[in-house]
């Protein structure tokens, strides 16, 4: 027997498969990308290509999350950044706030540009563990982007209070900046110092917009048929409990 509530559970789960194979298919077939322009991850090429050309290096930061979903989100940002940096032969550094972080970005860093074909351009060196203490980790970056003059500072993830900090030091040294994260608080001074700013789910949007990857692009359509079914349900619970029905509120064991 199926518990009270898991009918309606179950319906949304199958939903959210069935979408994720339905726009995997279609954008496999005929490469449409159903996501919405953002400004913000187009202008990533810009940024590189600009410091490219003034032969400084691109700087990359998590933030100081340890791994939630904006850090992962964040990997597949760096993932692209890695790319096209050892496409352009960019010199890329990486900071890293978080001990477990450190490994897996440059295990990104490093996958990335040997899919390029520049294994030999790779450098751990520039893959840095800066400190897990926060204003050792503040005092880090900005004595990298000091030191380097970096032309193109990227920050994705989860930020605390270094938000501020960290991206005043990019608009000091006169870098282009791109931030993005889904820490509410944070968003203003980001908003405020950057040249470009992903603003909540445009972070977790950006890996399928940066790669067009058909499963990333499925997994987010399937994830937004889901968000408006549960608003249609909410909406048509509201109203039915009004008229003193308690069906669909039963069916989804509320």
């Amino acid at each position: 027997m199926l518990r009270a509530g898991s009918i309606a559970d179950l319906t949304v789960l199958v939903l959210m498969i069935a979408s994720g194979i339905y726009y995997y298919r279609k954008f496999a077939s005929d490469k449409v990308v159903p996501i919405r322009r953002i400004r913000g991850l187009d202008t990533i090429d810009e940024a590189i290509g600009r410091a490219t050309e003034m032969g400084r290096p691109v700087h990359f930061t998590t933030g100081f999350g340890d791994l939630v979903a904006d850090t992962f989100a964040a990997f597949a940002v760096l993932d692209y950044v890695a790319r096209q940096c050892a496409r352009y032969n960019a010199r890329l550094i990486v900071s890293n706030s978080q001990p477990v972080v450190h490994p897996i970005t440059e295990n990104i860093v490093k996958t990335a540009y040997t899919m390029e074909g520049r294994p030999d351009s790779f450098k751990s060196s520039d893959i840095r563990y800066l400190s897990d203490t926060q204003q050792a980790y503040v005092s880090g970056v900005w004595g990298i982007m000091e030191r380097e003059k970096v032309a193109a500072n990227i920050m994705m993830g989860y930020f605390f209070a270094e938000s501020l900090l960290l991206a005043e030091c990019g608009n000091r040294v006169g870098a282009f900046q791109v931030a993005g994260t889904a820490s509410t608080p944070q968003l203003p001074f980001f908003v405020a110092a950057c040249d470009y700013t992903l603003i909540g789910e445009e972070l977790f949007a950006a890996g399928a917009y940066l790669t067009r990857d058909p499963v990333r692009i499925g997994a987010i359509m399937a994830q937004d048929i889901a968000k408006l079914l549960v608003i249609a349900l909410i909406a048509l619970g509201a109203v039915m409990y009004t008229v003193g029905s308690t069906f669909l509120a039963g069916l989804c064991d509320l």
